[in-house]
């Protein structure tokens, strides 16, 4: 039976029952992207003590630190595989379960190669929540309000971020240092991981009380449980013209080469290509030097270590802020104009720390920045954060959630995922040997990346703002096919 009707205009809005279950399943969901930001982030405060109890030259040290990347590319394209055959929350449990492992093995590690593997396994665990946690927010969000509830991974991630840095600096304090024993006879360091066991905890419960999504119901023939997890996010009135849409695309889908990853573009298809172009950008206009060097940073900006800490954990603070901005504004203002302004902060903000750093002086073997170029460095960074934080950060995730075909959504969202991990990798094991050769350089390399994406956007992204997400699959693959080579 058909169902008609006009929807309220407040059918989403907190105060209905419709928008509280959108938003508090996606808030769950997004529990993984915490665990992504406290996972990744932890390691800045224990590596000092690491290097210092296991007696790491830099090059081991660096690997240690970056190793867990590879295993989030791993995660990643596993994650992609998976929740295609198993479902979204079978996938997310066991991520659960790989954050659990390795929060336990690092904080109770007793040698360099042991905690690589565990460094690798919570690496994996990071890279399946990158996946599982969009495809699944971008399943179960109504149109209306799918990028708000989308962009609640990136805030969860800068959560996550947050609460590791400011984990690290309140265990370390209560120990008086990172390396002192403060708790059953276990160095603080070990503590910042062991404190992982809470939120993958709760993210494994979790897990467990959720509905399946809708769309992977409906793919796997199972329509009476999608369609009763449909009526409890959406308006009666919209009900079946969700269902039937869906439907209509899966079907779609299973007759046309967009229901596979293969393409002619080196081997793929133009729409998984643009996922991976977007992940590369992400990364590569260096928002994790930021946050992985960031006291080096600060040291050189004229703070000592203490203080290089407590702004670290006011950026940490900053990023969650303008995130909460870039969510207030992605169903009013769209994607592409926030994706543009942002470039155009980034690029700006990043070539003034370039000019920065080339009037800089090495003071007994450290980079110092002399007169005002140092506060003109603390205030590019941070605006560096601001214009990421409240465009490229929440909004590449959105938009990876949105653009790929249904039946595919899983294993090229675990393809653009992994793009971005290795992108991070290469951010984060060269920037050592970069800044050593010639900073001005290499944040003029970023600063390049960041006007390139402004280019990339306005050329090639269309604007999805308001579409059922079927609409932006079907809007994006014809955009790639309009600007193939014929």
């Amino acid at each position: 039976m058909s169902t008609t009707g006009t929807i309220p205009a407040d059918a989403f809005s907190i105060k209905s029952p419709y928008g509280r279950r959108a938003i508090g399943l996606s808030i769950a969901a997004a529990v993984g992207g915490f665990l992504f930001g406290f996972d990744s982030s932890v390691i800045n405060g224990a590596v000092d003590a690491i290097e210092g109890n296991y007696e790491l030259d830099k090059v081991l040290t660096g690997f240690v630190v970056a190793v867990a990347l590879l295993g989030c590319a791993v995660g990643a394209i596993l994650a992609g595989t998976l929740s295609d055959r198993w479902g979204r929350l079978k996938t997310m449990m066991l991520g659960a379960v790989m954050f659990l492992v390795s929060s336990i093995g690092s904080g109770l590690t007793f040698s360099v190669p042991d905690l690589i593997v565990w460094r690798v396994i919570g690496g994996i665990g990071i890279g399946i929540a990158s996946v599982v946690a969009p495809a699944y927010i971008a399943e179960i969000a109504p149109r209306q309000i799918r990028g708000s509830l989308a962009s609640l991974q990136q805030l969860a991630i800068t959560l996550g971020i947050f609460a590791a840095l400011l984990s690290d600096a309140v265990l370390a304090n209560s120990a008086g240092g990172a390396s002192e024993q403060l708790w059953l006879g276990l160095e603080a360091w070990r503590w910042m991981f062991l404190v992982g066991i809470v939120p993958a905890a709760v993210y494994g419960i979790l897990a467990f009380t959720m509905p399946e999504s809708p769309r992977f119901l409906l793919a796997k023939g199972r329509n009476d449980e999608a369609r009763e997890v449909f009526s409890r996010l959406v308006p009666e009135a919209d009900l079946d013209k969700s269902v039937n849409e869906i439907r209509s695309a899966i079907d779609e889908d299973r007759k046309s080469k967009s229901a596979s990853l293969r393409g002619p573009v080196l081997g793929l298809q133009g729409i998984v290509w643009v996922g991976i172009i977007l992940s590369t950008f992400q990364q590569f206009v260096g928002i994790n030097v930021i946050f992985y060097y960031s006291t080096t940073l600060w040291k050189a900006v004229g703070f000592d270590e203490s203080n290089s800490l407590t702004i670290s954990v006011i950026t940490s603070i900053t990023n969650v802020v303008v995130t909460l901005i870039a969510i207030w504004l992605v169903d009013r203002v769209g994607r592409k104009p926030i994706l543009l302004t942002g470039s155009v902060l980034m690029t700006l903000s990043l070539a003034t720390m370039a000019l920065a750093f080339a009037f800089s002086v090495t003071v007994d073997g450290e980079v110092s920045l002399p007169g005002a170029w140092g506060p003109i460095a603390l205030v590019a960074a941070n605006l560096f954060v601001v214009g990421f934080g409240a465009s490229w950060g929440p909004l590449v995730w959105v938009l990876l959630g949105e653009i790929f075909p249904s039946r595919i959504r899983g294993k090229a969202l675990g393809v653009a995922a992994a793009a971005q991990w290795i992108a991070n990798f290469l951010i984060t094991v060269s920037f050592p040997a970069m800044s050593g050769w010639s900073l001005p350089l290499t944040y003029g390399m970023y600063a390049l990346f960041a006007g390139l994406s402004f280019v990339y956007v306005a050329f090639r992204v269309p604007e999805t703002k308001g579409m059922a997400l079927e609409q932006t699959e079907t809007l994006f693959v014809r955009k790639q096919k309009d600007k193939a080579p014929r």
